[in-house]
């Protein structure tokens, strides 16, 4: 199949198609007007890809893990050490991030133009500081 009915049936546009193929997650061989024919297997394969992306995983990852798909959204047991190291990194960041925000609220809270201590909630959910003075 051509590129085109490759994006119609997937969703995927041709030149995400084509970075996909550059990246070497998909394959496809060439007409002999040089356009590209994929195989109709492809299909699931691009579907994979895009559940794989949807969760975080830079293309790079993909690639090791793509032999691991045995259809979109089910992977093998072959997958799991990477995704494991994948998650690990994830709750690292958000650690991370979480220290940062404890240390912006209590930043806000302090030294005496702060804030009331009230108005900055914990948790980071909504507006944060919804009365400021301008």
């Amino acid at each position: 199949m051509r590129i085109g009915e490759l994006s119609a049936l997937t969703g995927v546009g041709p030149r995400l198609l084509r970075y996909y193929q550059s990246r070497g997650l998909l394959a496809a061989d060439r007409s002999t007007s040089g356009q590209r024919l994929f195989d109709p297997a492809v299909v699931d394969r691009v579907r994979a890809i895009r559940s794989l992306l949807d969760v975080g995983l830079p293309t790079r990852t993909i690639l090791e893990l793509i032999d691991c798909v045995s259809e979109p959204g089910r992977l093998e047991p072959c997958a799991t050490p990477v995704l494991v190291e994948h998650l690990k990194a994830y709750d690292a960041r958000i650690a991370d991030l979480v220290s940062t925000r404890k240390g912006l609220e209590a930043l806000i809270n302090s030294g005496p133009n702060a804030y009331h201590p009230a108005r900055v909630k914990s948790e980071p959910q909504g507006e944060l500081l919804p009365d400021l003075p301008r």
